[in-house]
């Protein structure tokens, strides 16, 4: 089991130094930019506003330092939540996004704001008929247990995982999957 664990480990090390001459490939700066991090998650210049607005929340979510772009390990950290994250850490930096103010609560501005973002970018097959404020007042329905108007860390996760429909609208996918399994190709 020891051996197993120790190839497991080396894989991922090998794929950790094939996203390194990836990423150094395209940043040949050691940083990576806005306009390239749209690019690799999908988004066309002539993007929708909205779009592009969601995608840079999404970027500087994973600048951790702050300095407008990303490095090599801002960037290790971002593919690994989206391709290989958890359920619970993809709900955590999901929460972390709607908490545009960083106090820890979501009130219904920021949760309405980013519903506005997603229901322009996303066709929602299960709601069609629901406007993003009819979706808001649902999921503090649904989810602020103690109806003080906010929703807590804590009442964020509870109620995205025990109501799928909740789930649904709460947890953000970005999709960088094609993107890396097509650089990664590149190297034997």
């Amino acid at each position: 089991m020891g051996q197993e664990e120790s190839r497991s480990e080396e894989m991922d090390l090998a794929q950790i130094q094939d996203l390194c001459l990836v990423f150094m490939k395209d940043c040949p700066s050691g940083a990576l930019h806005l306009h390239e991090f749209k690019r690799i998650f999908g988004v066309p210049s002539s993007s929708s506003s909205e779009e592009s607005l969601y995608v840079e929340t999404v970027f500087h979510s994973f600048d951790t330092n702050k300095d407008n772009t990303l490095d090599f390990l801002e960037y290790v950290a971002a593919l690994h939540l989206v391709l290989r994250g958890n359920l619970e850490d993809r709900l955590k930096w999901s929460f972390k996004m709607y908490d545009k103010d960083g106090n820890g609560k979501l009130d219904r501005d920021e949760v309405k704001r980013l519903i506005r973002i997603l229901h322009k970018i996303k066709v929602q097959t299960a709601d069609l008929n629901m406007t993003p404020t009819q979706i808001c007042d649902r999921i503090f329905e649904l989810v602020d247990q103690n109806n003080d108007g906010q929703i807590s860390l804590s009442e964020f996760m509870e109620g995205a995982q025990k109501d799928q429909w909740v789930l649904d609208m709460l947890k953000l996918d970005v999709d960088a999957t094609g993107w890396v399994v097509q650089n990664c190709r590149k190297f034997p």
